[in-house]
């Protein structure tokens, strides 16, 4: 367990730099001090920079997996659960750690083969999504929506105001009970 959370940390400190210091700015040495650690104590959980960017997406798709099968299995509705679960999870929680999700810009700059497991989690959530019960158009618009209002946050490019972003989730919230 001690190491698990070793290995957690030096991720958050890796998101941290990235969200930051930007991705230049993520080395080997910038981590392991941020993490409060030895260089060679970060290489022997993460062996070089690409598999430390590797395990950044990684530890993002499998907590948003988790998450989003968590809170769909407690939504008892028959149709749209999962789709509420993933607007939930990305508004309501997506949005409390920004920089995990640093990982995305860090694996797009190294090598975006890295993205490979948010492009399998996509394809999944994708096929999901479009087997929810809902209308497939108007919850990919849902999806879609949720992610653009994530990534404009994400990059902070017009970023929309707390106020008009929790309306606009009780809008697509609405839209998953039709």
């Amino acid at each position: 367990m001690v190491q698990t959370t070793r290995k957690i940390d030096i991720l958050d400190a890796a998101s941290k730099i990235v969200a930051e210091k930007g991705i230049f700015s993520l080395t080997i040495e910038a981590v392991a001090k941020e993490a409060g650690i030895s260089k060679g104590g970060l290489l022997y959980h993460y062996p070089s920079k690409e598999v430390l960017v590797e395990k950044m997406v990684e530890h993002l798709a499998t907590n948003y997996r988790s998450k989003i099968a968590k809170n769909a299995e407690e939504d008892l509705a028959e149709k749209g659960s999962w789709t509420r679960a993933y607007l939930d999870v990305t508004f309501k929680q997506a949005y409390r750690n920004k920089d995990m999700h640093s990982g995305l810009l860090a694996a797009k700059a190294v090598n975006p083969l890295l993205l490979n497991p948010i492009h399998e989690a996509y394809s999944e959530w994708q096929h999901e999504i479009e087997n929810d019960g809902l209308d497939p158009v108007m919850a990919t618009i849902i999806r879609l929506a949720t992610d653009g209002i994530w990534l404009a946050d994400l990059f902070g490019i017009n970023p929309i105001e707390d106020d008009r972003k929790e309306l606009i989730y009780e809008t697509l919230r609405k839209w998953t009970n039709k």
